[in-house]
Order: structure tokens, then sequence, then C-alpha cells
């Protein structure tokens, strides 16, 4: 059982407060920010796992009580973690939720233990349409600087947002596009931090301005930079320092007297982590137009992050080339790995009210990105990744009926991916995606039933190689919970998913200089599928908010990147291969 930490002023989250000013891991910030007033429809409502009251925004997202445990994460408590700076370390402290550690500017969020492909991290709704998923490298294009709420979706009704979500949703909700006119003639947000532990500085701030009693407009910036992170010890760990130690000894019985002294000036780096700093700059604008329970929005938003990956002294690797007419293998004297990244986006919401027929209404949700991603290897330009893609998604949201609801829809987004340079290990390629999606609810009081199905058509197209490869994916769940009190609903829910290969497990060749690795696709990749099992109690005891959950996930052709135990370029080799798996959890 996880009864999570309640501050006396949580009953604020949704009142009219003034500006406080929170703490949190070092770092002193100041918060300014208004209330909010409820959506058109004015319902807001209690989530599974977090106090306090909250809006879910993800079209359809508020029926998903049975298939799907939502946290929300908002007001006072954002606030609180927004320190952290990354998305997956602002989300770690909810139940299931970890992130990875690759480098301080990169973390992703991990649910219940899988992240990568098999995680999506959304945009009110809609993909992110970068490459973030795609290596531990590579970050999410999202400021949480500039965010009004995080909603962590688990379960198998996630499905309903991506085949990729067998491992749950990370919905990120801004602001960029109005969700409402303000009652003020101006509404500002801000927030500004320190932190000695790595220097870091941080503000970001958002405006909202109504102009005339149906249109809202919107302007927001942050920016953020930290040093190397301060440690109290070695970088190294104590086994890790003693095996780098003894292969310097090694390098210097063979002569190497370089490479020795690199290697030990690595074993030996204390008091910091070098090339583990950051920088980022994030601006936006939008507008929106109301008409009753009618909206259209647009919004237009530039992201642009550099970060250091940290790596050891002396740990290289050695690129082959022609010289002369014959190959031979030297290795380089790189400088640390760094990555740049840029997005420019636009994204387009609405809602059509469809009155009093069987549909209450049609909601849209529209997006298109030109992202940019470099990997630099000291002042050289190792690989970049373009990508330009567009996702859209039109639901029907169900009038209630009765105890019946529910929501139909269909999904689609195209992407056009590149990789360049010596290193690119990727090839270009071409994804695009269809899918048709419901879920339906049934309230029988004491007792709740919902359904949800997907089904996905990928296609995959691989000119430089002349491959392609299409893939059908069908996901399904049904749940069924008991209301043991008013508060209290016990459940257990039943599904399987299926995701298409990504182009990286499907072809990727090549060195990845910023995991150091020598990666392999395997163009013999069928589909991944896995049947789960959920049992749950979630709800609110006394003044105390419970989540406990168990779950098995039994995987057919589970996809991931084993190493071989081979050498090329000097960097271990890592191929894409397949297998059944089992996967079991308890999260609380």
């Amino acid at each position: 059982m996880f009864i999570p930490y309640q501050p006396a002023f949580a009953a604020e989250l949704v009142q009219p407060a003034p500006p406080a000013v929170t703490q949190n891991n070092g770092a002193d910030a100041a918060a300014l920010s208004a209330p909010e007033a409820p959506d058109a429809k004015g319902a807001s409502r209690p989530t599974d796992d977090y106090h306090g009251e909250i809006l879910v925004t993800a079209p359809g997202l508020a029926r998903l009580d049975v298939l799907a445990g939502t946290s929300v994460m908002d007001g006072t408590e954002l606030q609180r973690n927004l320190g952290a700076g990354t998305l997956g370390d602002v989300l770690e402290k909810v139940p299931g939720v970890s992130s990875t550690s690759f480098a301080p500017g990169v973390s992703r969020p991990v649910l219940r233990g899988l992240t990568g492909e098999r995680v999506r991290v959304l945009t009110d709704g809609i993909g992110s349409i970068d490459a973030a998923s795609t290596s531990a490298d590579h970050a999410a294009t999202i400021d949480p600087l500039l965010t009004d709420r995080i909603e962590v979706l688990r379960g198998p009704a996630v499905l309903l947002y991506g085949s990729q979500a067998i491992g749950g949703a990370v919905n990120v909700i801004g602001k960029r596009i109005p969700p409402r006119v303000p009652e003020e003639a101006v509404h500002v947000d801000a927030l500004a931090a320190v932190d000695t532990a790595a220097d870091r500085r941080e503000i970001g701030s958002s405006v909202d301005v109504p102009l005339g009693s149906n249109v809202a407009f919107h302007v927001d910036g942050s920016w953020r930079k930290s040093g190397d992170v301060q440690i109290p010890g070695y970088m190294a760990s104590k086994t890790l320092r003693a095996e780098m130690l003894a292969a310097a000894d090694e390098e210097d019985e063979e002569g190497h007297t370089d490479e020795a002294e690199e290697i030990r000036e690595g074993a030996n780096t204390r008091g910091k982590i070098p090339n583990s700093q950051t920088e980022t700059t994030s601006l936006g604008t939008g507008i929106a137009f109301f008409s009753g329970e009618s909206n259209l929005g647009l919004s237009f938003g530039y992201y642009d992050t550099n970060y250091g990956i940290p790596g050891l002294p002396g740990v290289g690797h050695v690129h082959e080339h022609e010289e002369g007419g014959e190959e031979e293998a030297a290795a380089a004297e790189e400088g640390p790995v760094t990555i740049g990244m840029k997005q420019y986006r636009v994204d387009l919401r609405g809602a059509l009210d469809l009155g009093d027929g069987f549909f209450d209404s049609l909601q849209t949700r529209w997006g298109w990105s030109d992202y940019t991603h470099t990997e630099f290897e000291g002042e050289e330009t190792g690989t970049r990744f373009d990508v330009t893609g567009i996702e859209g998604r039109l639901e029907l949201i169900q009038s209630q009926r009765g105890g019946w609801g529910g929501s139909l829809g269909a999904q689609y987004s195209h992407q056009n991916f590149e990789a360049e340079g010596e290193e690119a290990f990727v090839p270009p390629s071409k994804t695009d995606s269809f899918a048709l999606f419901a879920v339906q609810e049934l309230d029988l009081a004491p007792f709740e039933l919902e359904a949800g199905g997907r089904y996905e058509r990928t296609d995959i197209d691989v000119a430089s190689l002349n491959e392609t490869r299409g893939f059908d994916t069908f996901s399904g769940a049904l749940g069924l919970s008991y209301a043991v009190t008013p508060g209290l609903r016990l459940g257990i829910n039943g599904s399987r998913a299926e995701r298409a290969p990504s182009v990286q497990e499907l072809f990727a060749d090549g060195p990845h200089v910023a995991t150091q690795q020598y990666e392999v696709g395997n163009v013999d990749l069928t589909k991944e599928g896995a049947w789960g099992l959920e049992a749950y109690l979630r709800g609110n005891v006394g003044g105390a908010t419970l989540s406990f959950s168990v779950y098995q996930n039994w995987f057919d052709g589970f996809i991931f990147l084993a190493e071989t135990g081979t050498e090329e370029d000097g960097l271990p080799v890592y191929q894409f291969l397949q297998q059944d798996a089992d996967h079991f959890g308890i999260e609380g």
C-alpha cells in the first residue's frame, strides 16, 4: 500500500491562493499562478492516485477509470518537482514511475520497467514527433517549466493512444493553445529556480490575455542552464575504477603510455561529472477561438537544447577509413560527445458541439514537427538526425445514455526520418500508420465494465535498401471493477497488445557514438505481442489516497538489444533479437 505525502495545503490546488515559495532538491523556486476556471463543460473529477481535483484533458480519457490507473501531477505538486529539470526526473516520485539516467539532460520516464518504444510521450494527446524513443541518449522535446499538468497513464487503455504504449504513456498538458478565455485582463504564470549542485539557473513564464469575449491569446518562454553536476566522490564506481586502473597497467606494459594516462585520468576523476552540462530555450505562442461548447486553437513552438553525454576519458572507439587505397583502423582522438536539438512545431486543437444526439462532440488534435538532432564529437559532427512528421486524431465522444458512454476515433501519422554523417547507423525511412480505436463504458452500479480496442496498420519504407515492411496490429482490453465503498474500487482487467518493430530495430547498422555501441538491426523481426492481467485496489480511505496493483505480462516476440561478444570499429556489437519473456510487477 502506498499513501503519498499530503501536505496541509493540498486542498489549495484548485482554490485561489497567494504566490507560494517552494523548495525541491536544494532549489529555491518562486511560482506565481492564478487559479484556472473549469472547462466549458464544467466537470472536474478526482483521480485514482492523487489528492485534490484535476481535469483530464486527453480526448476520451475521463472514461478510463477501470482500464487505466491515471496519476496526475499539477499545481503545487508539479511546482515542487520542476526543479528536477527533465520530464523523467519530474515524474520519478510517482508510484510505478522511474527515469532513465543516461545523462542529466536526457532522462525519460520508465513506466512499469518499460521505456523507449514501449512508452509514448504525448503532447496533449498526440506524439511528441521527435527521435526521443529511439535511444537512451535522445531527450524528449518537452519543457516541464511550461507544463500545466502531467498525466501518467498506465494499463491497457493507453493503447488507444498508440500501439507503442504497451508500457504506458505520459501525457503532457501545456497551455500554449489556451483552454479558455481568461477572466483577468492579463493572466501571468512565472517560475524561477537556482540550484548549487550543478550551478543551475532557470526561468519560465507564460502570459494569457483575452481578445474580446471569445478569443484568447497566449505567449510563453523559458530558459534553463546548468554546469557539470557536482558529486562527493569518484565518478566511477569502486568496481569500475579498479577495472580501469588494471586496464591502465596493461596499457603501460604494452608501451601505450598515453592511453594508460588517459584511462587513469578517468579512474581518478572526482568531485564532478564532466560533460554533464545542459542549456535549453523554449518559445511559443498560441490563439484560441470559442463559441459555446465549440472551440478551435492554433499554436507555434520552438525548442532548442544542448547537453553533454558524460563519458570516461580513455574509452574511445576505432574508425575504419581508406587511405592510399588501403583500409586501416585508427583510434580517433575525439572530444566529448554533446548533442544539439532543435524543433519547430505547429499544433491545432478543436472541438465541435454536436448537440443532444447520439454523439456529444467531435474532437480533433493535429501536430506538425520539424526536428533536428546532431551528435557532436568535440567540434566534429558525428551524426545528424532529421525528423519531419505530422500526427492527427479525430474522436467522436458519445453522449451519456444512462450508464452507457464511450468514444470512437481514428488516428494517422506520417514521419520522414533521415540520419546523415559517417556514423549514421539508421537508413533514411518513411513510416505511415493509420488506426481505428474505440472505448465503451457501462455503469452497472456497484459494478463498472469497460472495453477498448485498437487496430493499427504500419508501413515502413526504406528506399535505399529497397525494403518495405508492413504490420497489422490488434490490441484490446476488458476491465471490470467493483465499488467496495463510494471512494474505493477493486478491479481486474485483461489485455492483448501488439506493436510493430521500429525502423531502428529493423534496419540499424553502424556505430552509435553517444551510447558507445555498434548497433545491428534485424530485418526478420515480427510484431511484438503481450497478454496482460492486472488486479488493483484504488481510491480514498479516510483522508488518504490508496493505490495498489499487481500485474503480469506475457510477451511473445519481445524485442531487445543483446550484446554479441564481438567488436566493430572498436565498439561492442549489439544486435536486436526477439524471444518470449514474462514481466511481473507490484505497484503501490
